[in-house]
């Protein structure tokens, strides 16, 4: 497969290029933008006013930019948490679009949101603070309106950047069974 892996709001940190080494070991393609130009952060206060600086726009218009000249080789787009948010955002404007893997995160859909059958597989934790029961349970049912066919996993427990090994919400055990089941998945695109 081709994957477009983006970053969370820490940026291209080195947990992202751990999960792009994971994913080309196991014979994908992995393209992991920098979204941020180099910035890179331990804070999620100073992560999240450098990323309402740059704005919502901007961060589309970098990551559009940068999915462009593979998007013809039907990607899968991935993302961890915002970096999620922005894979789903391409996702469900392309076409092409082969699958979409979520890691710790989602976004709104547009009113007229609509995919054929898009594989679609999220990893979340439990409880998640940025990803309520409430907002799940809703982004679900919209996916499957839209006509995603969409598998939800949550990891009890677990921080909400849980398989990052550089952060405090780090779980171990719930990241590798992340990545097995992200790694089933990617296999059966």
């Amino acid at each position: 497969m081709n994957i477009m892996l983006f970053h969370s709001i820490y940026g291209l940190r080195p947990a992202v290029r751990a999960a792009a080494d994971r994913l080309r070991a196991a014979g994908h393609e992995v393209w992991t933008p920098d979204l941020f130009d180099g910035r890179t952060f331990e804070d999620m206060e100073a992560a999240q006013a450098f990323r309402e600086e740059t704005g919502k726009d901007e961060l589309l218009r970098k990551a559009v930019l940068a999915a462009a000249p593979y998007s013809e080789r039907g990607l899968v787009y991935a993302g961890f948490s915002l970096g999620a948010a922005i894979a789903q955002t391409l996702a469900l404007g392309d076409e092409r679009a082969r699958g979409l893997l979520l890691l710790h995160g989602t976004s709104d859909l547009a009113p007229n949101a609509s995919v054929d059958g898009l594989p679609v597989q999220l990893h979340v934790a439990e409880p998640d603070a940025f990803e309520t029961d409430d907002w799940l349970s809703a982004w679900y049912l919209q996916m499957g309106r839209a006509g995603a066919d969409v598998e939800v996993y949550r990891y009890p427990g677990a921080g909400h950047l849980y398989t990052d090994p550089d952060l405090p919400d780090h779980d171990a055990e719930a990241a590798e069974a992340t990545w097995r089941v992200a790694l089933g998945f990617l296999d059966s695109l």
